[in-house]
């Protein structure tokens, strides 16, 4: 399938071949019959992507300031290639789609394949949306009009925080697409709509609406006109649907605003606010999201848990059914705001140039047969034909995947002959960057694939188990990110699969700090003698409601991530975990697992204690590991140095950051070449797992966990 893509590294947008999505479990598959192409949103992000590097980083100082801390952290080197690979990720295009149902996935009840329907997919043949992302289309609604489904739930979101009230005056500043639909949405709740436009063709077409739309550059201070028809009152309410840096906005909407008037913003304006202009008046000032309640909750969204109607009465989806009913019932005209219909393919005449005059609403017209292709082949790759068995299959697409993984197979000349990713976008252009010979968005034609003899897995943590289990039965050997599973359960079924694989299949966990330099000459300088070992992670703060925190997806800082470090100990200690015991920052230690101290009982007698804290500030170095054994002491600084003390001949090793990743990739493609025993042995990742679970279990038990 064709989707319309915005490159931020080279500024291009391109209409590029990608594998046609996956439908998932609370999904539903769309081909897609109209999108609208929204101006304002897109043209900031193509003239993003086409400013040079210094104009990038004036538009997002917060960014700037993040690349500093990571280069005291992590040194220059690291930080930019991570810069630059985040760049070289292209960002989907559009947000306002129709089309027809092609699949739904299970739990899915509410819709049924043949289905005309509005979501806020992108620009693409095929989208996957989230069931409470997607509506029906009324029968009297057309394609076209349907398109302005999302856009126009962005103005309702922002009239509902107004609150307006029969016979108010409320002013809208700005009259581009959503202020147009706004206005409409404002007089058909009985508003005197007073519009603000400098572009006299919108302020035309606002007229015709019954909107009193005035142009500033014809000589008209808005300031002055609000008093005038307001006797003196001012304005009840402005909603600001504008798009300026300047400050000016927001100190004008003050002052045309009556006493306790309300002002909501649904545009990007100059924030830089006089707090005289609220004190005075007493005004109030809230600022929209997107499309209504329930925007960016993973519950609401991408769950499908819905908001209880008598409790909220207005989610996201609610207002785009109410958007399509004021199209079907005529309160709104969005046919006068279409610009222009152009085939997807002329897709140029749209973004070639974003800022041409008169435009509002521009169509994307998708062609009416279309094959569903799930394989992209990819014409650069890399690597011949002639290595049966041995070649890579990488399920996932994701930052880590793209900044690590395939940068250190590449390194090491491993040959890749799959990328998969459930959309097919980050598939297929990860799958150019690393020269393989396809993109897929089904893992299966990887399982399948004779030539493919280690499958890769860097998906969501949740997926690891039963994606394991699924690779060791089609008899491939496996690497997979940390952490192995989520739970007993998950560990005993991959024991099984794993104990049932033919000959020579290997089981390999991302555990890579132990693959680092730093580690494995501490390793071979400390001798097999019991250690004290401390172990140090300054994790860094992650939002609760992110979904590594979800015990079922993320499994929680500990198990998803903590684990690196219980390897760690465990080949420093050259032993086995047999006792555990946590304890958590809090007056509810079991509710605050990202901020704890793990103890760790091995059987040679070496102990060690792994301190995981998300307390503490960015920009000092995240990770820290020191060894006492026999009257001397090895601290590993972040993975840059190694210092010894009370050690003849040796004081201290120096280098760029190094957390294993390099090695660690380059001996499984070795393995894969030449065969031989697992990385890590198995016993050992069944071990580390084992602990990450009794951690966790301590924490609820307030007790010692024995292994």
């Amino acid at each position: 399938m064709k989707q319309i893509i915005q490159d931020l590294k080279s500024g291009d947008t391109i209409l590029e071949e990608v594998p046609v999505p996956q439908v998932k479990s609370g999904y539903v598959l769309i081909k897609t019959t109209r999108s609208l192409v929204s101006l304002g949103t897109e043209r900031m992000l193509v003239e993003f992507g086409k400013a040079n590097l210094i104009d990038k980083a004036r538009q997002q100082p917060d960014k700037v300031k993040q690349v500093l801390d990571k280069i005291k952290t992590d040194g220059l080197q690291p930080t930019l290639e991570a810069v630059f690979n985040k760049l070289g990720q292209p960002l989907p295009l559009g947000y306002c789609n129709v089309g027809t149902v092609v699949a739904v996935g299970r739990g899915v009840t509410e819709f049924s394949v043949g289905d005309r329907v509005a979501s806020n997919g992108n620009h693409a043949e095929y989208v996957c949306v989230p069931k409470n992302l997607v509506t029906l289309v009324p029968d009297t609604v057309s394609d076209e009009e349907a398109a302005f489904t999302v856009i126009g739930s962005i103005g309702l979101q922002g009239i509902r925080l107004v609150n307006p009230q029969l016979g108010e005056t409320v002013v809208v500043i700005g009259l581009g697409l959503i202020g147009l639909v706004s206005a409409q949405l404002l007089k058909a709740n009985g508003c005197h709509v007073i519009g603000v436009e400098f572009d006299e063709q919108k302020n035309q077409l606002a007229k015709s609406f019954g909107v009193d739309a005035i142009n500033p550059t014809r000589g008209i201070d808005p300031i002055k006109y609000v008093e005038e028809v307001t006797s003196g009152i001012g304005a009840d309410a402005v909603l600001i649907t504008a798009s300026s840096k300047s400050n000016d906005i927001i100190h004008e909407a003050c002052v045309m605003s009556r006493k306790r008037g309300r002002i909501v913003l649904v545009g990007l304006i100059g924030l830089d606010m006089r707090r005289d202009d609220f004190y005075k008046k007493e005004l109030s000032f809230q600022v929209s999201c997107s499309y209504g309640a329930g925007r960016y909750d993973e519950e609401y969204e991408n769950k499908g848990h819905d908001y209880p109607l008598a409790y909220v009465r207005w989610t996201e989806k609610r207002n785009f059914e109410t958007i399509l009913n004021c199209i079907a019932t005529g309160r709104l005209n969005v046919k006068e705001l279409i610009t222009e219909q152009v085939p997807l393919e002329r897709y140029n005449d749209i973004y070639g140039d974003m800022r041409k005059r008169g435009s509002i609403a521009s169509i994307l017209e998708y062609p009416a047969k279309t094959k569903i292709e799930r394989v992209i082949k990819i014409e650069s790759a890399r690597f011949d034909n002639n290595q049966p068995n041995r070649k890579f299959g990488i399920i996932g697409a994701g930052n880590y995947a793209s900044s690590m993984i395939v940068p250190c197979l590449m390194k090491a000349k491993a040959p890749i002959k799959y990328i998969a990713s459930n959309q097919g976008l980050t598939a297929k252009i990860l799958a150019k960057k690393a020269g393989a010979e396809a993109a897929t968005s089904d893992y299966h034609e990887i399982l399948n694939d004779n030539e493919t003899g280690c499958v890769i897995i860097t998906t969501r943590h949740n997926l690891h188990a039963p994606m394991v289990i699924e690779t060791l039965k089609a008899g491939k050997s496996v690497f997979v990110e940390k952490p192995l599973c989520l739970n007993p359960i998950e560990l005993k079924d991959i024991v099984a699969a794993y104990q049932s694989a033919p000959d020579g299949t290997t089981l390999t966990v991302g555990f890579n700090r132990r693959f680092s330099p730093f580690a494995e000459k501490l390793h071979a300088l400390s001798g097999s003698g019991a250690k004290n070992i401390v172990a140090t992670m300054n994790a860094g703060y992650i939002p609760k409601e992110m979904w590594v925190h979800d015990m079922e997806i993320g499994g929680g800082r500990i198990i998803g991530e903590a684990c690196h470090f219980i390897d760690l100990c465990s080949y420093l200690a050259d032993s086995r975990v047999v006792s555990v015991c946590m304890n958590a920052l809090g007056e509810n230690p079991e509710e605050n697992t990202d901020n704890g101290s793990i103890l760790l009982r091995y059987a040679n007698g070496s102990n060690a204690v792994i301190n995981y804290f998300s307390n503490g500030s960015k920009s000092y170095a995240k990770e820290r590991v020191e060894v006492y054994s026999e009257e001397r002491v090895f601290v590993i600084d972040n993975w840059r140095k190694l210092t010894a003390f009370g050690v003849k001949g040796f004081s201290k090793l120096t280098g760029s950051m190094d957390k294993g990743q390099k090695r660690l990739f380059a001996l499984l493609n070795e393995r894969m070449r030449n065969g031989g025993e697992p990385l890590i042995p198995m016993e050992s990742i069944i071990n580390t797992t084992q602990a990450c679970f009794a951690a966790i279990e301590s924490l609820k038990q307030h007790s010692w966990i024995n292994l």
